[in-house]
This record gives structure tokens, C-alpha cells and sequence, in this order.
């Protein structure tokens, strides 16, 4: 009970988006930044936890029942590597797109699949991976060379 106080004091804490600049804490306690895909002509924008530390990245969206379609959570790398993810405890399908140091696409594995211990792999190496609610890069035309733009 009184973990879920503090998670919702947590979430009541929050500064709303907007002019206000970008929230600071989720109600997992990360921190959270806007981010930007620019795909062709197209703007999309979103709020992203950022999973900084070794253990927030083990953790990652595992046990979240639900992810908001402006919402997601981007994985930074200290120095570009093959990426290998996999939806181990993880109840939703995602999105997951790695991105190279020059902040574009490399490639986009859609709509994984709940709990599965495949291996998903970035096509060479990458600084950042971006997960997103599945089927949300179809749906907004998000492809392999679109640029990644977010506040680091």
C-alpha cells in the first residue's frame, strides 16, 4: 500500500508538457524527455522514460500493462554496439528502434511479440534504442533512415 502512495504522490508531482519544458520524473521515478522523429516532411513527438543505468535497461517496459501511443522509453549506450533485446516479462507488443550515432533509424522491429526471448537485433551497431507501442511506426509511417532527435 504504501509503495502505491508513493507511486501516485509520484505521478501527482509530475509537471505537465507544454511550455512548461519537459517533465522530469515518471512515476517509475526516470527521467523523462521529449523526443522528436522527423520522417519526411512528417514531426512526431513524444515523452520518453530514459532507461540510463545498467538495471533500469534490464528492466526496461517489463510488467507495464499499458504504453500511451505519445509515449515510449529510449535506451542511450555509451559507445555504439550491437543492440540485442528481448520481451522477457514484458506484456505489451513493441516497437523497437535502433538508432545509429547520427541519429538515424537503422532498422525497426515491429510489434514483438509479449514475452518471447527471441533475440531482436540492431543491423550493425548502435548508440540508442527507442521503444514504442507496437504498431505505432506503421501507423505514423516511421521507417529505417528517419531521424531521431531527443534532449540527452
Amino acid at each position: 500500500m504504501i509503495a502505491l502512495a508513493l507511486l501516485g504522490a509520484a505521478a501527482a508531482c509530475q509537471s505537465s508538457h507544454g511550455n512548461a519544458g519537459p517533465i522530469e520524473r515518471s512515476a517509475a521515478g526516470l527521467q523523462q524527455v521529449p523526443l522528436t522523429v522527423r520522417s519526411g516532411s512528417r514531426t512526431h513527438k513524444f515523452i520518453v522514460e530514459v532507461a540510463g543505468t545498467p538495471q533500469e535497461q534490464a528492466t526496461g517496459l517489463m510488467n507495464r500493462m499499458s504504453l500511451a501511443p505519445d509515449r515510449g522509453m529510449i535506451f542511450p549506450f555509451p559507445t555504439p554496439r550491437q543492440a540485442s533485446f528481448w520481451m522477457r516479462n514484458t506484456f505489451i507488443p513493441l516497437d523497437i528502434i535502433f538508432i545509429r550515432s547520427d541519429g538515424t533509424i537503422a532498422n525497426i522491429a515491429e510489434n514483438t511479440i509479449p514475452f518471447s526471448e527471441d533475440q531482436i537485433l540492431s543491423e550493425g551497431p548502435v548508440s540508442t534504442v527507442l521503444e514504442l507501442a507496437g504498431g505505432r511506426a506503421a501507423e505514423l509511417g516511421i521507417k529505417a533512415g528517419d531521424r531521431v532527435e531527443w534532449a540527452q
